[in-house]
């Protein structure tokens, strides 16, 4: 049972000790010049503007979550996607195919359903208005 752990536990190990000897490298190599301008924050090339604990819109955090929630749809749908062919077939697939006559709607039925609840909750929150920035 242990040495199917092995691989595993020698990866972890030359991830730490990569990660320390970059490090020390980094460390011993590199003499620290700090200027006033290199404690700056760095903000994508434009200076920092305002407070760092500035408050946001409660509408920012809902347009995240609302993101979140629709980008998990994917991560559902490359699955069912993947095993499509056997949620649609009655039987087992023969040669990756379903025989004939077998063919059911059921995969695609429930993709459908998932995407209605969807789009419902969608249609919710656009009619509430949390998409509007106004």
């Amino acid at each position: 049972m242990a040495r199917a752990y092995f691989p595993v536990l020698m990866l972890l190990g030359f991830v730490v000790i990569n990660g320390l000897l970059i490090i020390a490298i980094s460390s011993l190599t590199i003499r620290a010049r700090p200027t006033p301008v290199k404690q700056q924050a760095y903000e994508s090339g434009v200076p920092a503007l305002g407070d760092a604990r500035e408050r946001f819109s409660v509408r920012f955090y809902l347009v995240a979550i609302l993101f979140i929630i629709f980008d998990i749809e994917t991560v559902f749908m490359i699955p069912w996607a993947v095993y499509y062919k056997q949620l649609s077939c009655l039987v087992p697939l023969v040669n990756d195919a379903c025989p004939v006559g077998n063919i059911s709607l059921f995969g695609l039925t429930e993709m459908l359903v998932f995407m209605l609840i969807l789009l419902v909750g969608f249609i919710y929150v656009w009619k509430k208005g949390a998409l509007q920035w106004d």
